[in-house]
């Protein structure tokens, strides 16, 4: 297994309290693998990957517990040193806005450049050979002229193409893309999706890919990760999750999709809005929301129960007593 998240918590001090961001997070990722995390705004989704990035800013945030395990080493143990030594090297990261994560007044190629630098140990010379290289791999046309633009002269699609190069410069292991199409059009979209999957083949790349967009899931994953709240609660094969969803979180995330071929009159909605993190319900955080509530749903927190193909945190499946 290359990744193995267990039981992370992240908490934040705010003014008001403590929020739980993370709250007791369990998934993995296989070398290879395609792992989707979905979920509204605030349901947790950026906060895990910057905890397995190590980019919590402390103060006000913190990774209070758990284990972050990638090749069997707990990455929280490790100094700042050696996660720098990992960050952009065995894993990269894509961020949402390529236009705020790249520097403006660095060309492209001086970008590129300092991973290899800094990681390969290569010459500036070679450095930006290498860049040239990773501009063409991506799509960019002209790389050998694009390696001196900064990056106001590119389109939001090339600035996305540049952050994929330099996530990809040093071949990580694990590639984590947060939401890397959001700012994108459709047709765009489509190509940065289609680049990365032929990149994941080329590089054998393990990608986890953060979304709150079921069609891009549905293209690409291979696993998926429902968070609601700071905590997952379903995990599944991308097929079965789309053919038969369990949670009610999930169903309503699914059925809020427009499909052409329904008659509706209005497009479907779940109910309700997100729980305040500072005034968390006692029971299940979606509970005030979901259509199915019992009375336990209010009381208590349900497990993470194993389901057949796929874990689902419910109480609807454990009081039928199915495994």
């Amino acid at each position: 297994m290359l990744l193995e998240v267990k039981n992370l918590k992240t908490q934040f001090k705010v003014k008001g309290g403590l929020v739980n961001a993370v709250d007791g997070v369990d998934f993995d990722i296989e070398k290879g693998e395609v792992v989707a995390i979905v979920g509204e705004s605030g349901s947790g989704k950026s906060v895990t990957s910057l905890s397995i990035m190590g980019l919590i800013p402390d103060p006000p945030g913190k990774v209070i517990d758990g284990e972050i395990l990638f090749n069997g080493e707990d990455l929280l143990k490790k100094s700042k040193k050696e996660i720098q030594q990992l960050r952009g090297n065995k894993i990269s990261m894509i961020f949402q806005e390529p236009m705020t994560c790249l520097n403006p007044v660095y060309t492209i190629g001086k970008q590129i450049s300092e991973a290899l630098i800094k990681h390969k140990n290569m010459n500036k010379k070679d450095a930006q050979k290498e860049a040239v290289k990773m501009l063409e791999l991506v799509g960019i046309p002209s790389p050998e002229k694009r390696i001196d633009d900064f990056p106001h002269q590119l389109s939001g699609g090339m600035r996305q193409r540049v952050m994929i190069a330099m996530a990809l410069a040093c071949n990580p292991e694990l590639l984590i893309a947060d939401e890397p199409t959001t700012a994108l059009d459709v047709t765009i979209q489509a190509q940065i999706l289609d680049l990365m999957l032929k990149l994941k083949e080329k590089f054998n790349t393990s990608i986890m890919l953060i979304t709150h967009d079921l069609g891009v899931v549905a293209e690409v994953a291979d696993r998926v990760v429902v968070m609601y709240c700071g905590k997952v609660v379903e995990k599944a094969p991308v097929n079965k999750l789309f053919e038969n969803p369990m949670h009610p979180y999930t169903i309503g995330l699914l059925n809020s999709i427009p499909k052409i071929d329904e008659d509706r009159d209005r497009l479907f909605m779940i109910p309700g809005t997100v729980p305040n993190p500072l005034e968390m319900p006692e029971g299940c955080a979606f509970s005030d929301r979901c259509h199915k509530c019992m009375a336990i749903c209010k009381e208590s927190m349900p497990p993470l129960l194993q389901h057949k193909d796929r874990q689902v945190r419910c109480f609807l499946y454990e009081q039928k007593g199915e495994d």
